[in-house]
């Protein structure tokens, strides 16, 4: 379970974008987000990404991670990798074997890592797009590497007391729409942006993700 830290970005780093999951345009707007962030990173049509969905169905708000990785394994693109499954769980005791044999290959992969996180009440079913990794692990004291280029968390039940207690006790119904809207999400978003490189359409860089809200290809 990641850390969940403040919007603001660092210097060069979008702000961090928050979507409730019962916001009707969600998937939409997510997408949105993901194509921008990607196009800023330089992804092409040949670039190799790993979509890494961490966590564990030995809990029930940990599963978050490999719920996503189960949908996303029907939806993705060809060419893009996913790990971290129901079946096959990138968690704590596995995740630097998991980073080593991803980074093996000789082209760097662009990463983009999922995992539950636990936040503030109001905030608890909200999906957060941000640039750079994410701590899996931090929210439960686990000192793991940092994972991601990019980073997706799903707020899935409260923090700040008792976190193993809570994601034991965290509703499935609430991961379960938060991980397939994600996984559609993702789908959606790496599927447009290799229509629109191959047919030379360009998204500016500090285009926002209001102001793609319109963009062929990608209404809800």
């Amino acid at each position: 379970m990641a850390l969940l830290k403040n919007s603001a970005g660092s210097a060069g780093e979008m702000a961090k974008t928050r979507v409730h999951m019962d916001d009707p345009l969600a998937v939409s707007k997510i997408a949105q987000d993901l194509l921008v962030r990607l196009h800023k990173l330089g992804v092409r049509p040949h670039s190799r990404v790993v979509v890494l969905c961490i966590g564990t169905d030995r809990s029930t708000g940990d599963a978050l991670g490999p719920l996503v990785g189960d949908y996303l394994s029907g939806l993705a693109p060809s060419g893009v990798e996913v790990h971290g499954t129901l079946a096959h769980p990138v968690h704590a005791t596995n995740l630097a074997g998991v980073l080593e044999e991803v980074h093996k290959a000789p082209h760097r992969p662009l990463v983009i890592a999922v995992d539950a996180c636990l936040g503030r009440l109001e905030n608890v079913g909200c999906v957060s797009i941000g640039d750079g990794p994410l701590n899996p692990g931090a929210g439960v004291n686990k000192n793991l590497p940092p994972v991601g280029d990019l980073h997706i968390t799903g707020i899935v039940n409260i923090g700040g007391f008792m976190e193993y207690v809570v994601l034991q006790n965290t509703r499935l119904h609430v991961v379960v729409r938060m991980a397939g809207l994600i996984a559609a999400a993702l789908s959606r978003a790496l599927a447009q942006l290799r229509e629109s490189e191959q047919s030379g359409a360009v998204v500016p860089v500090g285009q926002t993700a209001a102001a793609l809200q319109a963009a062929p290809g990608l209404a809800h």
